[in-house]
């Protein structure tokens, strides 16, 4: 990706952020960009364009960094906690990003719509890997689907906690550990 592009991206997910996908315009973007609006188009040929490409990029990121993680980890007890650790890391680094989806993933748009589907596909992989552990005997048998969205949204319903408390990764993930993964055990 190019400086320009990258500009747009990050200017972009920060806007959306904070005035929400509606309430930002494209000369908003290319205001704080600093750019003129032919430039923006020659990057992306519209504002849900540019709204499409940061959750792909977004989700795309998050997958990666799970898959790799995971897959040095033997116990699906370990991937899970490997799990937990990235989407943590991730979604307080990429708070922006973050507020994005969790802002849009409620309702029928287009736009949430194409949250949901990345939301899916990330729980998927939560299934999968709670479904192997069970089958492998590391893990209680419970209901995948349930048990995936509790360990996407543990994650992030105590970021809030950590916004408020000050709370560092490394408690908030060993609390999280202690409190929920350490109960998944056969």
């Amino acid at each position: 990706m190019n400086r320009t592009k990258r500009k747009i991206f990050e200017t972009s997910m920060r806007l959306f952020a904070e005035k929400g996908y509606d309430g930002t315009s494209i000369e908003d973007i290319t205001s704080a960009v600093g750019v003129a609006k032919g430039t923006l188009y020659y990057h992306f040929s519209s504002k849900e364009e540019i709204f499409n490409f940061l959750v792909e990029e977004g989700m795309n990121l998050l997958e990666k960094s799970i898959n790799i993680k995971t897959e040095s980890q033997e116990k699906y007890i370990d991937k899970l906690r490997a799990i937990i650790l990235i989407q943590i890391k991730i979604i307080i680094k990429y708070e922006s990003f973050m507020a994005i989806v969790f802002s849009e993933c409620w309702g029928n748009s287009g736009r949430s719509k194409t949250c949901q589907k990345y939301v899916n596909e990330y729980l998927c992989i939560i299934k999968d890997i709670l479904q192997k552990g069970m089958d492998a005997g590391e893990i209680r048998k419970l209901d995948t689907e349930i048990l995936a969205t509790e360990i996407y949204g543990i994650a992030c319903a105590n970021l809030y906690y950590k916004k408020t408390k000050d709370l560092t990764v490394e408690k908030l993930y060993r609390e999280i550990n202690k409190n929920f993964i350490q109960g998944l055990k056969a």
